[in-house]
């Protein structure tokens, strides 16, 4: 595969529409104290921006991939992504074995890629 802009420019926009997402689905759990109708209003309101990146992502990443490869991408980056942001921002551990089903995911993952 080529380093082209329908190749790359994929891999940045999910990354990016991942952090958003990721934001919008977890990020009110440090806030619990906030009424659930405004946490669901916010996350509507980040999601937004999730989707001004992947719906780009997926139209400029169906040049070079398939649906299932897109779909396979945006998996793993969302996996990683959450990794990071639980660590971070959650001051959540991982443990070995919630690492070790998220590799067995992007194992399976590979498959959708080969041949």
């Amino acid at each position: 595969m080529s380093l082209s802009y329908p190749a790359v420019a994929p891999l940045i926009l999910l990354s990016l529409s991942n952090v958003f997402m990721t934001f919008a689905w977890y990020g009110h759990l440090k806030v619990k104290a906030a009424p659930l109708m405004l946490v669901i209003l916010v996350s509507w309101g980040i999601a937004f921006f999730e989707y001004c990146l992947a719906v780009p992502a997926n139209r400029i990443g169906h040049q070079v991939y398939s649906a299932a490869q897109l779909k396979t991408i945006q998996e793993v980056i969302s996996l990683t992504v959450f990794v990071a942001f639980s660590v971070l921002y959650l001051k959540e551990s991982v443990g070995w074995n919630t690492l070790i089903g998220f590799g067995l995911i992007a194992l399976g993952a590979a498959f959708v890629f080969r041949g």
